[in-house]
């Protein structure tokens, strides 16, 4: 089974360039990081994934949001997909089974689906209201993910709306590992909010 850090970092582009945001997480500790720019073509993201593989150390693992070509031809550790992409068992024959695939669910009926599924991890949310995306689903909620987290074997990343406040009880409801965007990103150093996210986290 893999295992994943507390902390799963996303770069995303509506928050500055990916790269230099990567560069910041790196920088600040972040060790499984997910490049997400959902307004580039694949040209601009590949290169962008690029660019980070070709700074990242070994031990950082760079997953590709959504593109499972542009994670096959950069060579990134994995990808992470939605409910409209690829089908999970699509993108592990492109991908093989070396690279990690992670898979979105909104709900408990999605979660048990997905637990069938060739993924690695099962991402769940959004666990508080979020801003970053355009449509949110329902918000899961504490009890929500706690369910899942009870019923579903694999690991569990809580994502949406989560705060390093809030953290703690995040993680004391099941969830494995936590996805953060604005709270990472959204602040005027990002390397030093991405060391005062590992602390909490690690410590939980």
């Amino acid at each position: 089974m893999t295992v994943l850090p507390r902390l799963y970092a996303i770069a995303d582009a509506s928050f500055g360039d990916p790269v230099q945001l990567t560069q910041s997480l790196i920088l600040g500790g972040a060790r499984l990081i997910q490049l997400r720019n959902k307004q580039a073509g694949a040209r601009e993201f590949l290169d962008q994934v690029e660019r980070v593989l070709a700074l990242a150390p070994p031990d950082v693992r760079i997953i590709v949001n959504d593109r499972v070509d542009v994670a096959r031809i950069a060579g990134a550790r994995g990808v992470h997909l939605g409910q409209t992409d690829v089908p999970p068992a699509e993108a592990r024959k492109i991908l093989g089974f070396d690279c990690i695939i992670g898979f979105s669910t909104h709900s408990l009926s999605q979660a048990l689906e997905a637990d069938r599924f060739p993924v690695d991890y099962i991402a769940v949310g959004p666990v508080f209201p979020t801003s970053t995306k355009q449509n949110p689903d329902p918000v899961v909620g504490l009890h929500g993910l706690a369910a899942i987290a009870k019923a579903v074997p694999k690991p569990i990343v809580a994502v949406g709306g989560i705060r390093l406040e809030n953290a703690e009880e995040v993680l004391q409801a099941g969830a494995d590992s936590i996805a953060v965007i604005r709270d990472l990103l959204d602040c005027a150093d990002v390397e030093a909010r991405t060391r005062a996210w590992i602390e909490v986290v690690n410590r939980s």
